[in-house]
């Protein structure tokens, strides 16, 4: 059985190892080196990538504290929160109506919610640009309905980001949360009524702890890959208003400065760690609390 772990496992633990840690160490190598002189990089090891995030060098050769990349780093934080907090309220609501329905109408009901992955991301987040546009599907509704007549631009600002990233990922916060009220037991509910509960006592006190895994798997599918989000800041911020996403697309394309993108990248990567560990950690925290 031993052995079995040991070579049965080997095939898988090989192209983890090729596909994960040595494309990662490539890049913690990159952004170590020196910036060549027509693009991409040469193995001179230096920490110039890092230190350009927080200074600039300028015209005279002193050395500048610019912040300019830390307002990017935390813009894209910010708005990969609201994006998770956002998803979080309207998806449960919405997950919770879904397992109330009966067997045919909840698996039509997750079909619906699953049909945005059938089209292509592009196409959902460039229909935003016709709802949002000037003359669009909101502005003439408000104009037909008579509420304003100038609502301003919806477009090329950070709610326009915001309400693309919730419409891109709210299915990834749906679906969890809905397995994970769907094994709720429903005499818990009808405990906590019969001991003269509240609604909202009975959603704060059983529903939410108990569907918190559901919640928390959730809160990881949407705010990981809005850290890394490119096409809503490209298209519904009119490029810009930077994130790290584009930022690092922009560095090793267009900037052909390979080493910054590079330690953008495993800055990115480190937010993202410092998010997963927090969640075990809290995790880690609550299961032992329940065993003693």
């Amino acid at each position: 059985m031993r052995e079995f772990r040991i070579w049965g496992l080997l095939p898988a633990q090989i192209l983890m190892v090729a596909t994960l840690i040595v494309p990662v160490l490539i890049i913690v190598a990159v952004s170590f080196a020196t910036r060549g002189p027509y693009g991409g990089f040469d193995f001179v090891p230096t920490t110039a990538a890092y230190r350009q995030i927080l200074f600039t060098e300028g015209w005279s050769g002193e050395v500048e504290f610019n912040p300019q990349y830390l307002i990017i780093i935390a813009r894209t934080v910010l708005l990969a929160t609201l994006t998770t907090l956002i998803c979080m309220v309207l998806a449960f609501p919405v997950a919770y109506w879904i397992t109330l329905q009966k067997r045919t109408a909840r698996t039509i009901l997750l079909v619906a919610v699953t049909l945005p992955f059938w089209v292509s991301m592009i196409v959902r987040v460039y229909a935003w640009l016709i709802i949002l546009g000037n003359d669009g599907v909101i502005e003439k509704t408000l104009r037909l309905t008579g509420i304003t007549d100038d609502i301003g631009s919806l477009l090329f600002n950070n709610r326009a980001m915001l309400v693309g990233m919730v419409y891109s990922y709210i299915p990834l916060m749906i679906l969890p949360v809905f397995a994970s009220i769907e094994k709720l037991d429903p005499a818990l509910i009808e405990a906590s009524h019969d001991l003269h509960a509240s609604r909202a006592v009975t959603l704060r006190r059983v529903i939410l702890p108990l569907c918190w895994p559901g919640l928390a798997a959730g809160a990881i599918l949407v705010f990981v890959p809005s850290l890394g989000a490119v096409l809503e800041p490209i298209l519904l911020g009119g490029g810009k208003i930077m994130m790290m996403g584009n930022l690092i697309q922009m560095q090793f394309g267009g900037a052909r400065n390979w080493p910054f993108g590079a330690a953008v990248a495993i800055m990115l990567m480190c937010v993202v760690m410092a998010f997963l560990l927090f969640n075990g950690l809290r995790a880690m925290r609550k299961a032992v609390g329940e065993m003693a």
